[in-house]
């Protein structure tokens, strides 16, 4: 059985170093630190899950620090019950076992469930937007006019793989339309993960065909 802690940090997380501090003196082997650049795959928290046995111990500050939803918070409570996984909430005040907060009562926890989204929502929002600003006032090393072809792929792929906007990327790069930059990603096998599309675009239709064209990924 082991104890280990995971903490979202989130911009502004102004409880960051007194959160860490409550997990490793409650006895977290180690303390998950889940950096703000990954908020949109969480892949620390994925690794994490993976590895919980039975018997072991989740910490987080708050559940809506940990999910990014109600559905996300019903499927980790679920999977934590088959593997018999206490979980720790420390500013819900919530202990599956019912040890920790025996003061707890069952309006709190539909309140937590009731602002689960909201926090959810000011956390994601706060997050990207700091994230946002420091991709903008980024300078690249290299510009379109003095990238070779190679470099400029290149470039393309780490500036997508880093989270830059489209955009962005087409300012950098050089490219006029997002069907390049597209290209240049499945060309390298990027996995894409924004919007609901996976590859790049398609040929718009033309007027007449039921008057809409192909909508593009972000």
């Amino acid at each position: 059985m082991a104890k280990v802690g995971y903490i979202f940090k989130a911009d502004l997380y102004e409880g960051f170093d007194a959160d860490k501090e409550w997990m490793q003196q409650y006895g977290c082997i180690q303390v998950v630190e889940e950096s703000v650049e990954h908020e949109s795959l969480r892949p620390q928290w994925k690794q994490l899950i993976s590895k919980l046995e039975r018997g072991d111990e989740i910490v987080v500050p708050k559940f809506s620090n940990a999910v990014r939803g109600s559905r996300e918070l019903a499927s980790f409570i679920e999977f934590c019950r088959i593997k018999v996984v206490r979980i720790i909430s420390i500013h819900d005040r919530i202990d599956s076992m019912g040890k920790m907060f025996p003061e707890t009562t069952a309006v709190d926890v539909l309140n937590m469930l009731g602002g689960l989204a909201e926090e959810v929502t000011v956390l994601r929002n706060s997050s990207a937007h700091a994230m946002q600003l420091q991709q903008d006032i980024r300078t690249p090393i290299k510009t379109a006019k003095v990238m070779g072809q190679k470099d400029r792929e290149n470039t393309i792929v780490d500036m997508y793989n880093n989270g830059h906007s489209i955009d962005s990327i087409l300012a950098v790069s050089g490219y006029n339309s997002r069907s390049s930059v597209f290209r240049i990603l499945n060309k390298y096998k990027v996995n894409l993960n924004r919007g609901k599309f996976s590859g790049p675009l398609g040929k718009r239709k033309k007027k007449g065909d039921d008057g809409l064209a192909e909508e593009q990924p972000d």
